[in-house]
């Protein structure tokens, strides 16, 4: 006869921490996105800093027209990250759609969801940490068209940058600026940067140049400002996290204003 399998419970409940881990960034990312998981776990996450991602609906090809499309989708997103759980920051990862449908709206749509949680674009971190370089003159590198570039550069000569050069690799597709190739972007960013530019903005989150940012500093003798390096930059501040990392990039050595 098989012997019944005694279970007991234990005498008394186990004492729980007020967090898994201290703190908690959230991210919002295209369902397309093949590098913002990536970076930020490369960057960001730790032993301190947990990173939780949602996905939204995403159809290519990138166009002023797509990109707005998404703004509907952030509430419910930021909603489906750690429901009714404060967050330390959100991150909503797409470059040209903070753009097309703003700042302020970006927040208010997560807000709607989680309020009062620190909201961060990379179009706005973007400025900040071209402030905190001392940047006043710029130059900048997109994978995208005419077309969705100029919204952008309206945007960043609209923050009180002079543009010395604007130089667009024509791409309709992110999958495709996921897959330009890390030797690729160096060569752009040299085309790209200007002699007289103070330092050198390389738009889309889903561009892999975070990755070789110090490469690219090292190559045109600029700092560089990416999409994804300034995201990870201004959510590890906002987290109270103020280490230097200089490999990876100069901007990984300095403080964001306001914090």
């Amino acid at each position: 006869m098989e012997k019944t399998l005694s279970l007991s419970l234990a005498s008394r409940a186990p004492t729980l921490d007020e967090r898994p881990l201290e703190k908690r960034v959230g991210l919002i990312i295209l369902a397309t996105d093949h590098t913002t998981e990536p970076d930020f776990q490369r960057m960001v996450a730790s032993d301190r800093v947990g990173v939780y991602v949602a996905r939204i609906h995403y159809a290519n090809p990138v166009t002023p027209e797509n990109l707005r499309a998404m703004q509907p989708s952030l509430t419910t997103a930021a909603g489906l990250i750690l429901p009714d759980e404060q967050l330390d920051v959100i991150m909503y990862s797409c470059t040209s759609a903070s753009v097309v449908i703003g700042d302020e709206q970006v927040t208010a749509a997560i807000h709607a969801s989680k309020p009062n949680v620190p909201v961060v674009t990379p179009t706005a971190a973007a400025v900040k940490g071209l402030h905190a370089l001392g940047a006043r003159r710029i130059s900048v590198l997109t994978p995208y068209t005419l077309e969705t570039s100029r919204p952008m550069a309206d945007y960043f000569a609209e923050s009180g940058f002079t543009i010395d050069r604007f130089t667009c690799l024509g791409l309709t597709d992110d999958r495709e600026m996921a897959r330009i190739g890390t030797d690729e972007i160096i060569a752009f960013a040299r085309e790209a940067m200007a002699p007289g530019s103070d330092a050198l903005f390389i738009s889309c989150t889903a561009v892999r140049a975070a990755s070789v940012a110090a490469r690219i500093e090292d190559a045109i003798g600029k700092p560089v400002v990416t999409s994804n390096l300034a995201t990870a930059w201004a959510c590890l501040r906002l987290c109270g996290d103020d280490e230097h990392r200089p490999q990876l990039g100069r901007l990984m050595t300095l403080p964001m204003a306001g914090v």
